[in-house]
């Protein structure tokens, strides 16, 4: 905030296509009229025309805006919707969000008026559900994940990453059995040296 208290704020505004069949200004015309009516000062203007689930590399004014953020050349970031700053998933957002809070950055969703940390008690407020709705998630995510293995393992699928030693087992059986040596077997299959060992090693051991 300036010595005058003005706030300096940070537009961002987004848009998922970079076609043209998707304007942006309708976002930015009425952020730019919020920070009229309420005399902050436009910092700067931040657009992306990606996908809001790409994340902070591939989204560059995105980056930049955060990069600015960590020099504090603005109080407040202002977006239209939380689903134009990011649709990254909820735990990525709310480290966004935390991010920015940590840099004494506020944030304000214009059409959605829980999201406004301009008053500190509330950002702490807004934050911690957000965060704990981030945690619920992450649980949930969890256990769906240990639901389903449970389901595959009663139908009697085989878990975890498969390697390549079914595929090349009989190929490889039978060199050895015509005494080639690992070396030409690796350069046949183009197996590493010591992952023909070791399958060779499994064939042995199986029979």
């Amino acid at each position: 905030m300036r010595a005058n208290g003005t706030t300096r704020v940070a537009i961002y505004a987004r848009v998922s296509k970079g076609d043209g069949s998707q304007d942006e200004e309708n976002q930015l015309l009425e952020l730019r009229e919020f920070c009229e009516s309420r005399g902050h000062e436009l910092a700067g203007e931040y657009v992306d025309r990606e996908s809001g689930r790409k994340g902070r590399a591939e989204r560059a004014e995105f980056a930049r805006l955060l990069k600015d953020a960590e020099r504090r050349r603005f109080d407040l970031v202002l977006f239209w919707a939380l689903d134009r700053f990011s649709r990254e998933g909820i735990r990525k957002t709310i480290a966004y969000l935390q991010r920015l809070d940590h840099l004494g950055v506020r944030f304000k969703s214009h059409t959605q008026p829980y999201l406004d940390t301009d008053n500190e008690l509330v950002a702490h407020i807004v934050l911690g559900v957000l965060s704990y709705m981030a945690e619920d998630e992450a649980v949930r995510i969890s256990e769906r994940t240990k639901a389903g293995l449970r389901r595959a393992r009663s139908k009697g699928k085989t878990l975890g990453r498969p390697d390549g030693f079914e595929r090349w087992r009989g190929e490889l059986g039978g060199m050895r059995e015509a005494g080639v040596s690992r070396g030409e077997m690796s350069r046949r299959t183009g197996l590493s040296y010591n992952t023909v060992k070791k399958y060779l090693k499994r064939i042995e051991v199986e029979g």
